[in-house]
């Protein structure tokens, strides 16, 4: 059985930090059980660049040497970083980027961008664990060649965002979206103009909290109807945050955990209360009243909307019964296991974890030279609030922008991770469900119709970047709208399941057709066809 049809109905049937939760602007409860030889994996036979168009004496204070790259034994290939202005006024502020150009042919003139979430989290997190050309990931000896890397397919540039985030310099102003878009085109048109780059076709990603960045940017690139710098295609988002905070973890949780249930290893005694405590609180109705396939009409503002009644807290007592079970339980990856492994960036999982001896890498000052970053403390989540008051006042994006951006956008893809707690697939659907695009509410095909989502199979020859393949979760597509999941990743898509998000890229781009279609990757010279 499909597993999009076993999810929906788990609801149904339904009887009745730490790597701070900072990604998506939660914050976790204090716990009562814890207080605190290789070849490269085929992609085509791209050469070398030589003689770079982007290497020239605008861009020559951006260069990193590709050699130098502390604890790097490979040559990181060409690429440019430092701080851009926003405005022609360095007092405004600047914005830190890492521009990777591609060696595909088919990424001649197009950019992708990458921004992790928060709000106040680095991108740079998503350049060394999830898709950059240099990996390393949690509990592992050094960094290795990313085979994955999007870098492949096109030009990526990763930037740490708005002002308050890592290398970031500047006093914060932000107060809604609009703010943080306003700074963010300053910068890019900037860097379209050290870059040469413009009428580039552009391609905006993210994750988490970048459900509000993603969509909100894609909005103003539109609004802005200037194709020589603001030449918006498609948009790509995972495990985002796209509606009210008790859509994304109290309401879907009870659901969640029946799905889960064996992995979670809760007992019975609790798995009444909690029953008893999604239904006492409305959650069960909710998700039975408005989780259909058509929508019955607009979606009812749901209960306690800002999780605003610890009483109703599904979410922190599975958390806190969780934890007690696996003290390691991860809410980013609920797989995961003990022993805690060291991250370079300092956050495995939900866990603030650097033991003795250890350090995190972007604080290195010899890595800050190479990288053209300003010498300072970086962190990977930023310790400050990146908006005025600690207050986004921006309306969740499928609340506002996000349906219209859909129906100008060439694609929208809304990727979830299905090991994912802290914000949950259901929680996705429920927000698909609440938005008119195209001219009609919701999704009007439920999950039964669903597709496989399919991903080529594959020689590998790094054990460090092992990858699946096969059907890995399915897809559905509706007036512009694709939400893909992914079965065994967490809220990191591309570093738990990176041959995924991989091919979800390729489609962003416009190189497949769907996410079902059974053809190799679009950079492989050899592969196998249709096995399942």
């Amino acid at each position: 059985m499909k597993l999009f049809s076993l999810l929906f109905a788990s609801l149904l049937t339904t009887a009745v930090t730490a790597r701070s939760a900072q990604h998506v602007g939660k914050k976790l409860p204090t716990l009562e059980a814890r207080q605190p030889q290789s070849k490269v994996h085929r992609r085509g036979d791209f050469p070398r660049r030589q003689n770079s168009k982007y290497d020239t004496s605008a861009t020559q204070k951006y260069v990193v040497n590709g050699t130098s790259l502390p604890y790097v034994d490979f040559d990181i290939g060409e690429s440019y970083a430092g701080l851009m202005n926003i405005t022609d006024d360095a007092d405004d502020g600047a914005l830190y980027f890492w521009f990777f150009p591609s060696v595909n042919p088919a990424a001649e003139k197009e950019v992708l961008i990458w921004l992790n979430g928060g709000p106040g989290c680095s991108s740079l997190e998503g350049f060394l664990q999830e898709n950059g050309p240099v990996l390393w990931q949690y509990g592992t000896y050094k960094p290795v060649q990313n085979p994955w890397t999007w870098v492949n397919l096109t030009n990526v540039v990763w930037v740490e965002q708005p002002i308050g985030t890592g290398f970031t310099q500047g006093n914060v102003t932000a107060t809604s979206e609009k703010d943080v878009a306003a700074q963010f085109m300053g910068f890019f048109k900037n860097f379209v103009d050290t870059f040469a780059m413009q009428g580039y076709t552009v391609y905006i990603s993210g994750e988490s909290y970048a459900g509000y960045y993603v969509p909100y940017l894609a909005d103003a690139f539109l609004n802005a109807n200037d194709t020589t710098y603001y030449n918006l295609s498609s948009i790509l988002v995972y495990d985002g945050v796209y509606s009210y905070d008790s859509i994304g973890d109290n309401i879907p949780t009870a659901s969640f955990v029946d799905y889960w249930g064996p992995l979670l290893d809760l007992n019975a005694t609790f798995l009444e209360q909690l029953h008893n405590t999604s239904e006492a609180c409305g959650y069960t109705q909710y998700l039975n009243d408005n989780l259909v396939f058509p929508p019955k009409g607009p979606l009812p503002t749901p209960p306690y909307p800002n999780d605003n009644n610890d009483t109703c807290n599904t979410w922190n007592m599975v958390y806190q019964a969780a934890s007690a079970v696996n003290p390691c339980f991860d809410i980013y990856q609920v797989a995961t296991t003990c022993p805690l492994l060291w991250d370079v960036l300092g956050f495995p999982g939900s866990f603030d974890y650097v033991p003795d001896g250890a350090f995190i890498y972007f604080n290195l000052t010899d890595v800050q030279t190479v990288i053209n970053a300003p010498v300072q403390e970086w962190y990977e989540c930023s310790p400050i609030n990146v908006f005025v008051n600690r207050t986004d006042n921006s309306p969740p994006s499928g609340l506002s922008v996000l349906p219209s951006v859909i129906d100008r956008a060439d694609r929208v893809i809304l990727g979830h991770g299905l090991l994912d707690f802290i914000l949950q697939y259901n929680g996705t659907l429920l927000a698909v469900q609440n938005m008119t695009f195209g001219g009609m509410q919701g999704f009007q095909s439920g999950p039964d119709s669903f597709e496989d989502a399919y991903v080529p199979y594959h020689e590998e020859y790094q054990l460090g970047t092992l990858a699946g393949a096969g059907v890995m979760g399915q897809f559905h597509t509706e007036r512009g709208l694709t939400v893909a999941t992914v079965d065994l990743s967490g809220h990191m898509v591309p570093q738990y399941a990176p041959s995924a998000a991989y091919r979800h890229v390729e489609f962003l781009l416009g190189r497949i057709p769907d996410l079902g279609y059974r053809g190799p990757f679009t950079t492989m010279s050899n592969t196998s066809y249709g096995r399942d």
